[in-house]
Parts: structure tokens; C-alpha cells; sequence
């Protein structure tokens, strides 16, 4: 008797793009219709997030808006004019050229990048997980669709042989 390949061991020959013979196909449209494959992405991901992920996350949004340029650019214009019109001399707390300004920007990008690119990451990974499902939802589709035009051939060609009954019944009549 042969032995029946398991639903994991055709799964795994069909992502190994190896061959199937009809039987285990058969095996896995019985699988894939039998079972839903498609999964919520955006759940899934939200149930494996950190704390420090939701933070990368809500740093990029907020960092990436015009909100945060417009803002940003508001206090490098009031940091300029503070220290170079409204204090003067003695008094000014970075004069020109800047270097405590410098000194903010860097740490400030040095800090904001790796956050960024955390969230960037995450994205990159949730995107990956989304192909791979429309991957497997394509498969299933296509399988069914396959598995559909079969059964009409079946039909159509039943259909023929009782046509072709039929036809020779009225004319032994």
C-alpha cells in the first residue's frame, strides 16, 4: 500500500516548487479549500509589538509629518533670532555659529535614525508577511479555479456522451 504524504509534506514539496503527482494535489486543494489560509496581517503584527515598538512607531509618525518640519523649522528660525537679535552679547546663549544648535541637531538625528529605521524595519517585515499570505491566497485561488475547470470538462464531457446517447436512441427508434 502506498503511503499518503501528510499536508505538511505536500505543502513543503509545493514550496519547494517540486512536481506534484494528481493525488497529492488533490490532497492539497482539499487543504487550502478546506481551511482558510488568509490571515489579518495588521492584527497579527499588532499582537507580536513591543512597547518600544509602538514608540518607534509613533516617533516616525510624528517625526515624518509637515507637522514636525513646520515646527521644527519654527524653533531653528526662534533659536537663530533668539541668539542673534533679541539677546546680545554677554548675554546670548549660543552665538554665532551655532554650536549648541549643531551640538542639538546631531544628537537629534543621531538618536531619530535608528528609530526610524526600527519602525522602517517592522514595516519591511509586516510587508514580507502580506506577500507571503496574498501568496497563499493566490495559490488557493488558482488551485480552486483549476479543480473548477476540471469538474466543467468532467461536465462537458458527460454532457456529450448523453448527447451522443440520446442521439443514438432517436435513431434506433
Amino acid at each position: 500500500m502506498e503511503k499518503r504524504k501528510t499536508k505538511k509534506e505536500i505543502v513543503e514539496m509545493l514550496l519547494r516548487n517540486n512536481a506534484l503527482d494528481s493525488k497529492d494535489e488533490e490532497e492539497l486543494l482539499d487543504l487550502l479549500v478546506d481551511q482558510p489560509i488568509s490571515i489579518d496581517v495588521d492584527k497579527q503584527e499588532e499582537a507580536k509589538m513591543t512597547k518600544g515598538d509602538r514608540i518607534a512607531d509613533k516617533v516616525s509618525e510624528i517625526a515624518g509629518s509637515w507637522g514636525f518640519i513646520i515646527c521644527f523649522s519654527g524653533f531653528l528660525i526662534f533659536w537663530i533670532v533668539l541668539n542673534s537679535v533679541i539677546l546680545s552679547g554677554d548675554k546670548q546663549i549660543d552665538p554665532y555659529p551655532f554650536i549648541l544648535l549643531n551640538l542639538l541637531l546631531s544628537c537629534l538625528a543621531a538618536l531619530q535614525a535608528p528609530v526610524i529605521m526600527m519602525s522602517q524595519n517592522r514595516q519591511a517585515a509586516k510587508d514580507s508577511l502580506r506577500n507571503q499570505n496574498d501568496y497563499r491566497t493566490d495559490l488557493k485561488s488558482e488551485l480552486i479555479l483549476e479543480e473548477l475547470h476540471d469538474k466543467m470538462d468532467e461536465i462537458l464531457k458527460n454532457q456529450r456522451k448523453l448527447m451522443k446517447n440520446m442521439e443514438d436512441n432517436n435513431e434506433k427508434k
